[in-house]
């Protein structure tokens, strides 16, 4: 970070409102390519642009055990919770998921969540994802843990009449996270405050995305930061913190005007600044 973006941080940092009482964390696939660079240097930046906590994405899912431990223990230098842990869903068989938890209770990750579930073929398909996920909710139940879905547009379109989300969250335990990306959701149609109050206590990690309607390209959409798309972030947090039972929130973006680690402290600050201003959590 240069001098400016780091006193701009430390600023941000020393004025985070009351209003919302639960961790604020940031899913690193934001910051993919300075993670990619330089893993300590990056988790170093989002400490001090005043972040709660991170969600690992994707690569940990292969790391050794060695170096699991080493990050956990830079996270602890940082202060820094390994709130959750984005997983391919080609992790979540037999012979790789025992692997796998062992990595996230290393972490000391909350939620091992399945990012994507891969291809899958119509209704009876998505049954089979929402088997995998029960059978990964009964492994880390006894350490304290759990398993989710982290849903995209796909989810919220019908098949056959039926939207797989839906079917995800009908056919899985009711211990089993529905990661709210708020973004997709609203690209797909959906009311996320209705979703989350027709699933109360299940939406226990919020992905804090943002959209923008009516662009040329839907996926330009997520190219504005936090704050500046068409999502009512007072309605969806209050949501989520009073009856989805969200257990913290994280910062997901996809890419912006500016770089990757500015567009991580910008997000924040307007998080932040919204929440101040409208009352959410209170």
């Amino acid at each position: 970070m240069n001098r400016r973006l780091f006193l701009a941080s430390a600023a941000a940092a020393s004025s985070m409102p009351a209003a919302v009482n639960k961790p604020v964390g940031l899913e690193l696939f934001s910051v993919r390519q300075e993670l990619a660079r330089d893993l300590p240097a990056t988790l170093r930046a989002v400490a001090r642009m005043g972040y709660d906590g991170v969600e690992f994405f994707g690569p940990y899912a292969d790391w050794t055990v060695e170096k699991a431990k080493e990050v956990k223990k830079l996270l602890d230098e940082l202060n820094l919770k390994c709130l959750s842990a984005h997983t391919g869903g080609k992790y979540f068989v037999p012979d790789q998921l025992d692997r796998v938890i062992e990595l996230n209770v290393i972490l000391e990750s909350r939620f091992m969540i399945m990012s994507s579930a891969g291809r899958v073929d119509g209704l009876d398909g998505w049954k089979t994802v929402a088997a995998k996920l029960n059978l990964a909710a009964e492994k880390l139940k006894p350490l304290k843990k759990a398993t989710g879905f982290h849903n995209h547009a796909l989810e919220f379109k019908p098949v056959n009449g039926v939207k797989p989300i839906e079917v995800l969250a009908r056919e899985t335990a009711k211990d089993v996270v529905l990661q709210l990306d708020v973004g997709t959701c609203l690209e797909a149609e959906t009311d996320p405050v209705a979703w989350v109050k027709a699933n109360p206590g299940r939406i226990r990690s919020l992905h804090m995305k943002d959209w923008k309607k009516g662009l040329e390209k839907p996926h330009d959409g997520y190219q504005v930061l936090l704050g500046e798309g068409s999502v009512d972030w007072k309605a969806v947090v209050n949501a989520c913190l009073k009856g989805g039972g969200a257990e913290h929130l994280l910062v997901e973006q996809e890419g912006s005007r500016f770089g990757e680690l500015e567009t991580a402290q910008k997000c924040l600050e307007n998080f932040r600044r919204l929440m101040a201003e409208n009352g959410a959590g209170k």
